[in-house]
């Protein structure tokens, strides 16, 4: 097994939430920090694009969006589970809500400007214009929540929560799933980064215990490596073959008409809309994964979740 490197930084909530992952399955990593904000050009020479945070690099196979990071670190060790049995849907879709809207309204409750300025308290201004000019552009294509509306479903999205919490250690038993990861990180943003604003936590105590736990998983056994160094990896590493990587499926499944080996974009539907383009080699039921080329990184394969991401011909983008 080739070194797990994690492309991050340490106030990414989507980070912290893989970052808890793989103190779960008890897997060493290797830590790459990367820019909060653009220009980003170590990641890009990997991902060709991509820039949301993190990306998982094994070898030179490059793995973005943490849903997928999930099933891939699932398939490196299959024990612990993220997925039970018993569960293996409704925690999925539990956790694509709170990924997406359980996070919005976690973020717009954080970086209201009270949240905002305690984040940059010791920053430089031009710091915090350029954290606020980047994630405008990053949410060009969304529609998010005022403060105010986002302070309203957060309060109530914590009371679900504490539903949960009330009855079992974790969400839906007595062991953590993929479910817990995913609630966790917006409002591990609240308590561990906005502290002045974690009081909206106070009315539902089971969320704290709860959150309490998840944090006492840990990041397990970590160790730092430079950008230069993953790229220096990348480079002298083969990309795995469709089929042999770390995703499960292969099977070719055409939903847009499009062949493999037809050059090809893949670009997020919201938040970050970078497309990364290259030669579509796989099309499954779970993924998509593109061969390209770089003159730092090599040869490489980037892999992407279908939920989520749009596939298009290059000579249509």
């Amino acid at each position: 097994m080739q070194d797990l490197i994690l492309h991050h930084y340490g106030r990414s909530p989507f980070s912290e939430k893989i970052r808890l992952v793989l103190g779960f399955k008890k897997l060493p990593w290797k830590s790459v920090q990367i820019p909060a904000i653009m220009p980003k050009p170590d990641l890009v020479a990997l991902t060709g694009g991509y820039r949301r945070t993190p990306v998982l690099q094994v070898g030179a196979d490059l793995y973005c969006d943490t849903a997928l990071i999930c099933d891939v670190l699932e398939h490196v060790r299959p024990e612990p589970t993220l997925y039970p049995p018993h569960l293996k849907g409704v925690c999925r879709i539990f956790a694509q809500w709170a990924d997406s809207t359980l996070f919005w309204a976690a973020m717009g409750y954080n970086l209201q400007p009270r949240g905002a300025a305690h984040v940059f308290a010791k920053a430089p201004p031009e710091a915090a214009k350029a954290f606020a000019e980047d994630r405008k552009a990053m949410t060009t294509n969304m529609v998010r929540l005022r403060p105010g509306d986002a302070t309203s479903a957060y309060r109530s999205y914590l009371r679900r929560i504490a539903n949960m919490a009330d009855e079992h250690d974790f969400l839906f038993g007595i062991e953590p799933c993929v479910a817990d990861f995913a609630a966790y990180h917006g409002i591990w943003y609240t308590r561990n980064q906005v502290p002045p604003l974690a009081d909206i936590i106070n009315p539902t105590p089971s969320v704290t215990e709860w959150a309490q736990r998840v944090e006492a998983i840990g990041h397990g056994a970590m160790t730092q490596l430079t950008a230069d160094d993953a790229i220096a990896m990348a480079a002298a590493a083969e990309p795995q073959p469709s089929g042999a990587n770390l995703l499960v499926d292969s099977a070719f499944q055409d939903d847009h008409g499009i062949a493999l080996g037809t050059r090809v974009t893949v670009t997020p539907e919201s938040f970050g809309s970078e497309s990364t383009d290259g030669e579509l080699i796989a099309a499954t039921r779970t993924h998509y994964s593109l061969r390209r080329e770089d003159a730092r990184a090599g040869l490489v394969h980037v892999h992407f979740p279908r939920i989520g991401y749009v596939l298009r011909a290059a000579d249509a983008s």
